[in-house]
């Protein structure tokens, strides 16, 4: 039996390594360098940022009152109006113009957007928090799974927009009673857009949890003694925290929607209280002759719709473990 040859040195020296090996990477690192790879995801979270930072600082740096009225000024056009019209009367003093009652408009666009994003974070926390638990103790508990569903089943099938409109008028006088006109309005309005909005989170938090509570780990988990409860605390939640958030995104921009068409329609917040979509209610009769008013409420709700959604799609591309290597 022969002996093996030992091996040469220039073999050796071809199976080493050339260079340190690259520290491994964490997972929220992959996340974010796919998310940096979606430019429209980039660019909508930063006017997403851009546009809740200007309403949460802009009441500090224009410090004009909203709904201050000021008659010998009305009607005054934006600056930039000057460009195809050399008659026009304008003032850097209002930048944005006024309108007929001489409320500044740049004044009213950072309170608009303050009360029309307050209203959307406020009822997508609450939706998500809502369709979370529903999805959750559907997808857990079998007992649930079926009413559970068919209550879903029942929202989804109603008819959102009159739904809303009987809430509103039904709940409007005594929530303003108990909580102040403004107050009682932010609280209903943000109420009956959660309780309109909860259902396709649901849905899909349950069909997360169905495939997840089969997996090894939670059968170990059950193995050892630990209880539902910490089963869906420590090893469900994180793993659908994922479409929870790409729910999250989508529902932000079905709030201030929903908000700005209430508005719109008169329901919503008092009438001398701005929001985007009260202003476009108030521009519509004199939008041929001042435009202007239209469409500075109009693009901000358009581009803020428009940044969350690629926002959400940037955010499900970079939390998908299926696309996160390409």
């Amino acid at each position: 039996m022969t002996e093996p040859t030992p091996a040469s040195p220039q073999a050796i020296e071809a199976l080493r390594d050339e260079g340190p090996e690259a520290p491994p990477r964490s997972q929220w690192a992959d996340v974010w360098r796919q998310f940096l790879r979606h430019k429209g995801a980039v660019l909508g979270g930063g006017f997403l940022i851009f546009v809740t930072l200007a309403v949460l600082f802009g009441p500090y740096i224009w410090t004009l009152d909203p709904q201050q009225l000021d008659i010998r000024n009305k009607d005054v056009r934006p600056i930039y109006t000057v460009l195809w019209n050399g008659d026009a009367t304008v003032s850097w003093a209002h930048p944005f113009g006024t309108d007929n009652l001489g409320r500044d408009q740049l004044a009213q666009m950072i309170a608009g957007g303050r009360a029309s994003l307050a209203v959307g974070w406020a009822a997508m926390v609450l939706s998500v928090l809502i369709g979370t638990a529903i999805g959750v103790a559907a997808g857990f508990f079998r007992r649930l799974d079926g009413p559970l569903m068919r209550l879903t089943d029942l929202f989804l099938s109603l008819p959102i927009l009159p739904l809303l409109l009987v809430a509103v008028t039904l709940f409007r006088q005594p929530l303003r009673a108990n909580f102040g006109p403004e107050g009682g309005m932010f609280i209903l309005i943000v109420t009956v857009i959660a309780i309109t909005s909860w259902m396709p989170t649901a849905r899909i938090v349950r069909g997360d949890v169905l495939a997840l509570k089969e997996r090894e780990f939670v059968l170990a988990a059950r193995s050892i003694g630990t209880t539902s409860w910490k089963i869906i605390l420590r090893h469900l939640l994180p793993n659908v925290l994922s479409p929870i958030m790409v729910s999250a995104t989508l529902g932000l921009a079905t709030a201030i929607i929903t908000e700005s068409a209430l508005s719109f329609l008169g329901v919503g917040f008092p009438s001398d209280f701005p929001t985007w979509g009260k202003m476009l209610a108030d521009a519509v009769p004199r939008m041929v002759d001042f435009p202007e008013r239209v469409m500075l409420p109009g693009i901000a709700i358009s581009l803020t719709v428009l940044s969350v959604n690629y926002l959400g799609d940037g955010l499900r591309d970079a939390l998908d473990p299926r696309i996160r290597g390409r």
